[in-house]
């Protein structure tokens, strides 16, 4: 949800006059539909009928890749954000910024539990 609220607010805005903002678009609209790949097949379970996949790494690596790149696209968004730019567009970008940030610890959390997980697992 969080993911879908930042780009979001910046589609609705003219990004596409900025370069930095189209970088953030692409973090983010990315990950949210990896992300939303990733819950339907936890959701159904489709991971147990495909053994040959190590779930744990890959969850492991989508989510710290996932981690660094909203972090460089939440820094990249907050730099970018003057009203000097466009006042019209400020508050939806700076609104974008913040959610980017918690997106960016969300994800961070994730790498955590998924960095446990994936040990445990390699330790058996």
């Amino acid at each position: 949800v969080l993911g879908l609220l930042v780009w979001t607010l910046i589609a609705g805005t003219e990004y596409f006059l900025y370069p930095a903002f189209g970088w953030v678009m692409f973090v983010a609209v990315f990950y949210w539909v990896l992300t939303v790949f990733f819950l339907i097949i936890y959701m159904t379970m489709t991971y147990t009928r495909i053994p040959q996949v190590p779930w744990t790494t890959v969850g492991l690596c989508f989510n710290g890749s996932a981690f660094v790149l909203y972090l460089i696209a939440a820094i990249v968004d907050a730099a970018s954000v003057t009203k000097e730019l466009d006042r019209h567009n400020y508050n939806s970008w700076a609104a974008s910024s913040f959610f980017a940030f918690m997106v960016t610890s969300c994800y961070a959390g994730n790498t955590y539990f998924s960095f446990i997980s994936w040990r445990s697992r390699t330790l058996q």
